[in-house]
C-alpha cells in the first residue's frame, strides 16, 4: 500500500483503558465515613473526661425525689375537731323506747361528750324519715357536723343561723338501726383528718433525696 504517510520504527502508541469513576467515589465515601467515626470518637471521650453525664443524671434523681415526696395534710384537715372536743345531744324521735340512751352511750365509748339525751321535741317527733338528723349553729358545718357524721352514715346535715355555743344534736330518725360500724366510722375519721396511709411508691423520708 502507498501513502504519502508511513509508520516508521519498532514503537507502537498504547492505548489505556479509561479508569473508573466508581472505585474513586467509593473511596472518596469511604474516607469521609473514617473521618466522621473518628470525630463521633473523640466527642465521647471529652464528654467522658469533662463529666458532662454527671448533670443530666443529678438532675434525673432531683425530678424523681419531687415526685416522691409525700403530700402533707391541708390546713383544713387539720382545723376538724377530735370527737372529744365535740358535745352532743342526743334526741330520739321515734316511737321505740331506748334509742337515745343506748345510742348516747356508744358515742362516749367512741370518745365523744354526751350533753342532753331523751325524747326529741314536736318539731322533730316523728318526722325524721332518714336516720337521722346531725343540727348545729353555723360554725359547726364544716367542723363538728363532719364528724359527727361519721359515726352515723346518711344523716342529714343541717345548721341553724340563730343557734350559739358549740353543741351539736343527733336527732334519732325512723329509718335508725344502729351508729355506723366502729370500724367504718373510725377509718372515716382517720380520712376526714388527712391521716390515711400513704400511697403506694411514696418515699416515707424525705431525707432519701438529700
Amino acid at each position: 500500500m502507498g501513502g504519502q504517510y508511513r509508520i516508521t520504527g519498532d514503537k507502537y502508541p498504547r492505548m489505556r483503558r479509561p479508569r473508573r469513576r466508581g472505585r474513586l467515589v467509593l473511596m472518596m465515601v469511604a474516607s469521609v465515613a473514617v473521618v466522621g467515626v473518628g470525630g463521633w470518637g473523640t466527642l465521647q471521650l471529652i464528654d467522658v473526661f469533662t463529666g458532662g453525664g454527671k448533670q443530666a443524671s443529678a438532675s434525673g434523681s432531683k425530678a424523681a425525689c419531687a415526685t416522691k415526696a409525700s403530700p402533707s395534710p391541708s390546713a383544713d384537715a387539720a382545723a376538724v375537731p377530735k370527737p372529744a372536743q365535740i358535745t352532743v345531744n342526743v334526741y330520739n324521735a321515734t316511737p321505740r323506747s331506748g334509742l337515745a340512751k343506748s345510742t348516747a352511750d356508744e358515742l362516749k365509748k367512741r370518745g365523744f361528750r354526751i350533753g342532753d339525751v331523751g325524747n326529741a321535741s314536736a318539731q322533730w317527733d316523728k318526722k325524721v324519715k332518714g336516720t337521722g338528723v346531725l343540727l348545729g349553729p353555723a360554725a359547726s358545718l364544716d367542723t363538728s357536723l363532719p364528724v359527727l357524721a361519721t359515726q352515723l352514715t346518711g344523716a342529714e346535715r343541717r345548721t341553724e343561723a340563730t343557734r350559739k355555743g358549740t353543741t351539736v344534736d343527733l336527732i334519732i330518725g325512723t329509718a335508725f338501726k344502729n351508729l355506723t360500724a366502729k370500724a367504718a366510722a373510725d377509718k372515716a375519721l382517720a380520712a376526714l383528718n388527712g391521716a390515711a396511709a400513704p400511697t403506694a411508691g411514696a418515699s416515707a423520708s424525705p431525707k432519701a433525696c438529700s
